[in-house]
């Protein structure tokens, strides 16, 4: 194009620009091509969006219209719904429109009735959903807790060199997981549990258990038992509970006097043994007594003159030496034997000490004993003779921050002279450095020195010996407890506790191992008894269930915090982790009598704890179990309702050898069998529907064998089906009355008994028309029968207000169309 084309194209423009601006109707646009082109986007955006909204719209009301749904008149009807929250008149009512008003309030009346209903409603569900959960979440944190540790303030260390774990080692399947030790103590836990559920004379448990430690051949658990069966051979002070009487003055002197008399006779074999093991050196003499032991003791522990010693010697050695190991043996005479022989020697001693000597509670006369006090405070405080300041010290019961470590150079000997300091009267005129009380020794031991002072870790029977000595059996049987090794010897000694009525329990199945509860005296602990037991018989309750069951009934007058016996759930949860129901809960026999369990020895009514676990068991989804304990508890409703909830998924299968079915279908033959020769039936509405599902496994396995003529003959008896028209009407209120297990078997019913009309249907086409054995009339007739068949069945599927599986109702018109 040449100059003067693009000239003429200008002018054009430049005319064009000038006509437009001249025209005042127009809006003047001022865009670039880039904002006309954003400007087009959106508007075309626009008319897409509104046009997809309608093509929806289409495609709604034609699918919901082809069910017969007006979604016109269904929008028009939502949007008339009121969104309001509280009830209110739906129409204005006039001042003097008395008829309307009293309408209104009525209505009102009503509805506010209806509002107040509901809140209720759902706040009882909720409360009811709560306490729910709370009862679960209590079970779940009881079986939480008894897989730790318990016992202290670091319960959740998981550190391993700190705690053992309570989870127990995995064990060989069919292997005890009991050691040599624990066997021995439950062979003893049996006899004892056998003399009682026989009603014999109750044994001593403490004998019993004390007969394996001399079975074991361990000196330090021998003594532990020694000492346990002297400590607990005391008499019970009537109270109205443990804590009342194991806290009277009576039964605490009794504690401390049992505490002295083991640590006195244990220190006199102990001299004895080391006499006749140096009888050279001792020069034991032929006079028997104490005092002579004492002396040819002293040739061995004092072979020479020792300086400080005060108010000469006798036969040699030191006075106060002699007459403080004659009352450490224990042997108060053979000490007076001794001050009688050096009597000028000692002052007013001999008479003090014949006074401490006859006094039934070991203690002095309030003024002989200020006396005492004043002449050791005065004289003897710092006398260089430990002995000396020893005896004084015990008789006057004075001076107990001194510790006479020159003297008591072991904790045994530390121990008994500070038991023999302990006070019980409320002597307000003792200083506080002259009167120590049981508590005051407890928490001095317990908490001031605690495990590492004793080096409990290296010495556990020591530290075990300081608490029981001293009264403190719960924190004892704890201590020794978290020692594995020596796990199963606290369980029996708690054992013995609780047999004799000593044992402080906790309150609650949540504390931990050892506790202190509000209200309690300031060293008075607690142990968790219930806890302790199962979480010693937890090692061993799925490999030995026999031994754990042995245990659980120590716990037949216990409840948990639900105020459940916590021998029956304890029993409960054995049976369900064993799995050993014939063992424990008894066998059904064939003719429906019950053989015996080993629960039938310890538990009159086993009815009631064989179902317990039946309910456990069902609640855990472990059906077919539950279906055998409630047949053993004589349930029939129950066994009959959880078989057909078993049968009912599995009827419609193929039966094939160790399938599912074939177990469930043996197992409800046998007991249709077993209740039909004894005369057991059920409710009616429950017993109809397991033999009507017995029924229908019998059809679903001839249709499936293809048999087809016997399955067709089985429906037809059942009366399940229409198999005419006539009787579709009656088939369909008859359904009504079918329970949910059956109903769900209802698509494939259908579809099997059409698949059986339809093979019919093809054998008989394929029969020669006219055959002699079979006229062509009745081949006819034959055909015509199973067609209407076919259309009852569509009848029946469509009247039936149930909605089938997916496709049933095409199958079924399908294979009744291929009919046609």
């Amino acid at each position: 194009m040449d100059a003067e084309g693009f000239g003429e194209l200008l002018q054009q423009a430049e005319q064009l620009a000038a006509e437009t601006e001249a025209v005042s109707e127009l809006p003047h646009v001022e865009r670039n091509l880039q904002e006309i082109q954003q400007a087009g986007e959106r508007l075309r955006s626009r008319t897409l969006t509104r046009t997809s909204q309608d093509a929806a719209d289409v495609k709604a009301s034609i699918l919901l219209g082809s069910r017969g749904l007006d979604i016109f008149h269904i929008s028009q009807r939502l949007e008339s719904l009121s969104a309001a929250t509280t009830f209110e008149p739906l129409e204005p009512v006039k001042d003097t429109d008395i008829q309307g008003f009293l309408k209104n309030e009525r209505d009102n009346a009503l509805l506010s009735a209806i509002e107040e209903s509901r809140r209720r409603t759902f706040l009882l569900a909720e409360e009811y959903h709560r306490e729910s959960m709370l009862v679960q979440w209590e079970q779940v944190k009881q079986r939480v807790l008894h897989t730790l540790l318990g016992a202290g303030e670091d319960a959740l260390d998981f550190s391993q060199d700190v705690e053992p774990s309570f989870v127990s080692q995995v064990t060989a399947p069919g292997r005890s997981a009991l050691d040599s030790v624990e066997v021995a103590y439950g062979r003893q836990i049996y006899i004892f549990n056998e003399k009682i559920v026989n009603g014999h004379i109750q044994p001593n448990l403490g004998d019993l258990c004390a007969s394996v430690a001399d079975s074991l051949d361990d000196k330090n658990v021998s003594d532990m038992w020694l000492m346990v069966k002297q400590m607990t051979d005391v008499l019970l002070v009537p109270a109205k509970d443990t804590l009342k009487s194991r806290i009277s003055v009576e039964m605490q002197m009794a504690f401390v006097r049992q505490a002295l008399s083991f640590l006195e006779n244990s220190y006199k074999n102990y001299t004895m043994v080391t006499v006749f093991g140096n009888l050279h050196q001792a020069q034991l003499g032929g006079v028997p007594g104490t005092y002579q032991l004492v002396r040819s003791f002293l040739n061995i522990k004092l072979p020479g003159p020792l300086p400080g010693m005060q108010d000469g010697e006798i036969e040699g050695h030191p006075v106060w030496a002699v007459i403080y190991f004659c009352l450490r043996c224990g042997d108060l005479n053979a000490a007076m034997q001794v001050v009688n022989r050096v009597q000028h020697q000692l002052g007013d001693f001999k008479t003090w000490f014949q006074e401490y000597m006859n006094s039934p509670d070991r203690r002095l006369s309030p003024t002989s004993e200020n006396k005492l006090r004043l002449h050791y405070r005065r004289v003897l405080r710092n006398s260089a003779d430990p002995y000396k300041r020893a005896v004084y010290c015990l008789i006057g019961k004075c001076d107990i921050s001194d510790n006479h470590g020159e003297v008591a150079d072991k904790t045994e000997d530390y121990l008994w002279l500070k038991l023999n300091q302990v006070c019980f009267d409320d002597d307000s005129a003792s200083s506080p450095q002259d009167r120590l009380t049981l508590p005051q020794l407890q928490k001095q031991l317990l908490e001031d020195y605690g495990e590492s002072h004793f080096s409990a870790s290296q010495q556990p029977f020591l530290y075990f010996q300081v608490l029981f000595l001293t009264a403190q059996f719960e924190a004892a049987v704890a201590f020794l407890f978290r020692v594995e090794r020596l796990r199963s010897h606290a369980v029996h000694v708690a054992l013995v506790l609780y047999e004799l009525g000593l044992l402080l329990k906790s309150s609650g199945q949540s504390a931990q191992l050892l506790s202190q509860e509000p209200g309690d005296p300031p060293m008075v602990r607690r142990l968790n008894f219930i806890r302790l037991l199962m979480l010693y018989t937890r090692k061993f309750e799925s490999t030995d269930p026999r031994e754990a069951l042995q245990y659980f009934y120590f716990l037949r007058n216990e409840k948990d915090s639900q105020g459940e016996n916590m021998f029956m759930r304890c029993v409960s949860e054995l049976v369900i982790e064993s799995r050993e129901f014939d063992m424990l809960l008894g066998r059904l026999e064939k003719d429906g009598s019950r053989k015996p369990g080993v629960i039938d020895k310890f538990a009159g009514d086993t009815r009631a704890i064989i179902s317990k676990v039946a309910l456990e068991a069902e609640n855990k989804g472990l059906f077919e179990e539950a279906v055998k304990l409630y047949e053993l508890a004589k349930n029939p409703d129950k066994v009959l309702e959880l078989m057909n909830k078993l049968l009912s998924p599995v009827i419609a299968q193929v039966s094939a050898p160790q399938s599912n079915k074939e177990r469930l279908k043996n197992t409800a033959v046998a007991i249709a069998e077993r209740y039909r020769s004894q005369g057991v039936s059920g409710e009616k509405s429950v017993d109809s529907t397991f033999y009507l599902l017995l029924d229908l496994t019998t059809f679903f396995d001839e249709y499936h064998a293809g048999h087809v003529d016997r399955a067709y003959d089985v429906m037809e008896r059942l009366k399940l089906l229409p198999l005419s028209q006539d009787s579709v009407e009656e088939r369909v209120a008859a359904f009504r009355n079918f329970s949910d297990e059956v109903r769900h078997n209802l698509s494939e019913v259908l579809l099997a008994t059409m698949n059986i009309l339809f093979t019919q249907h093809k054998r008989l086409k394929g029969t020669p028309a006219g055959t002699p054995g079979r006229p062509q009339r009745t081949i006819e007739d034959r055909d015509m029968q199973l067609r209407n068949q076919a259309r009852a069945l569509i009848t029946f599927a469509g009247m039936i207000p149930y909605n089938m599986a997916g496709d049933t109702n095409a199958r079924l018109v399908q294979m009744e169309l291929l009919m046609n």
